[in-house]
């Protein structure tokens, strides 16, 4: 099933994103199935839900409020208006709809990617760690980062948070609040 599943996951990115986007994903996978293996996460899971974390990425505006109407999903006031961060979501219900993805924790770990959110499973922290670390990442701090995540996944997601949070701020955006919920409560809980 697993092997059938990954097979056409990969024929639909084909056709939906472009080269660059396809290579960060296959970064994405590669991150994830590593950051599995090492803390004892299912590494199927994890590839399945780092190949969709992006599928709908490409889609414009009115692509992605199509599939928010169709399936009745009440996005807040952030992804209304910041609507790129709509494509998790997105991406999640394609993986529902489109690919019959019923485990709950690989649709989840899509849908947060680029959000995190308060409580976040195992699953849902490494795919949102490896969308910063995956190899094709270039930015100031990303090997720190990777040391990171290599030594602790809390603390690299924890580091992952404060750089989003940052970067955002900087760029005079509003932040999403699952972002910030997903800090607190994990310093909250990593400082106990």
């Amino acid at each position: 099933m697993s092997e059938q599943l990954i097979k056409d996951i990969k024929r639909g990115l084909l056709q939906n994103i472009d080269e660059k986007r396809y290579t960060h994903t296959m970064g994405v996978v590669e991150s994830a199935i590593y950051l599995a293996k090492r803390y004892n996460e299912d590494y199927l899971n994890a590839e399945i839900a780092a190949l969709m974390h992006d599928f709908a990425k490409g889609f414009n505006r009115q692509e992605l409020m199509d599939y928010i109407n169709k399936y009745n999903i009440k996005p807040d006031t952030i992804m209304t208006n910041a609507h790129e961060l709509l494509h998790g979501e997105v991406a999640a219900i394609i993986g529902e709809k489109r690919f019959n993805i019923n485990n709950t924790d690989i649709l989840n770990a899509i849908k947060y990617h680029t959000t995190g959110r308060m409580n976040m499973s195992k699953l849902e922290k490494i795919i949102y760690l490896s969308d910063f670390i995956e190899k094709g990442r270039n930015y100031p701090g990303v090997d720190k980062l990777r040391k990171i995540a290599d030594d602790d996944l809390d603390k690299g997601v924890l580091q992952s948070l404060d750089n989003t949070i940052i970067y955002v701020i900087s760029i005079e955006k509003p932040l999403h609040p699952n972002t910030l919920a997903a800090r607190n409560q994990m310093l909250l809980s990593m400082n106990k």
